[in-house]
């Protein structure tokens, strides 16, 4: 009897340790490597607004108008995409657009995406590309504590660092492919001024000139 009751022990110890043993590796693997699994995400948003164009290119005051209240309503800004799909590929069109954009200091860019419906006889849709980034599943307190007997980084690694990347990148889209350019940076650019000042000779290296001053006066006695 004593026997069968310590068989029955061994049994249920067996059963929970594999229990915990199957739970344990049900659970997402843990990290060894300094590379977060916390990563910034891209997402894009799109908003269309349809204009009638004049039978000639271009749009009229009453639509340049309600194009403006459009943007502002959107609160245009760096890093949105504007595109325009123009079934007659109007150059006076694109100039009245990019008119009005212009007040907000951008400009189209290009063929427009494809987007749900048709854009009608005389006239263009404009859609403006709006990206935003953010860390999925951060902040991550899964882990209540740091120590990993498999020196494994914590459950929360990178959430800070790479939420404050995906929240400073002006134009989210440079997370994405980088920005395109001349490959000069901004930092370049900004210590042109620095090295032509340095670079320029002393105003006196050459000495002072001699200028001759004379003054004259006139009277009588």
């Amino acid at each position: 009897m004593r026997k069968l009751h310590n068989r029955r022990a061994s049994a249920a110890l067996l059963l929970s340790l594999a229990t915990v043993l199957s739970a344990c590796s049900a659970a997402a693997p843990e990290n060894r490597m300094l590379n977060s699994v916390h990563q910034p995400v891209v997402q894009r948003d799109r908003y269309v607004l349809d204009v009638e164009t004049l039978p000639g290119g271009g749009l009229a005051i009453a639509e340049q108008r309600r194009l403006a209240d459009w943007f502002e309503s959107l609160g245009l800004k760096y890093g949105d995409k504007i595109t325009i799909d123009d079934p007659l590929m109007s150059k006076a069109t694109v100039a009245a657009i990019d008119g009005v954009a212009g007040r907000w200091g951008m400009f189209s860019e290009g063929p427009a995406p494809v987007t749900p419906g048709y854009v009608a006889a005389g006239g263009a849709r404009i859609v403006v590309t709006r990206a935003s980034a953010y860390v999925p599943g951060c902040p991550d307190w899964s882990k209540k504590s740091d120590f990993s007997m498999n020196n494994a980084t914590s459950s929360g690694f990178g959430c800070a660092i790479n939420g404050n990347l995906a929240a400073m990148v002006a134009d989210k889209e440079h997370l994405v492919q980088g920005a395109s350019g001349t490959g000069e940076t901004v930092v370049m650019s900004g210590t042109k001024a620095i090295d032509s000042y340095r670079a320029a000779r002393p105003s006196g290296e050459q000495g002072l000139k001699n200028n001759a001053t004379s003054s004259s006066a006139g009277g009588g006695n």
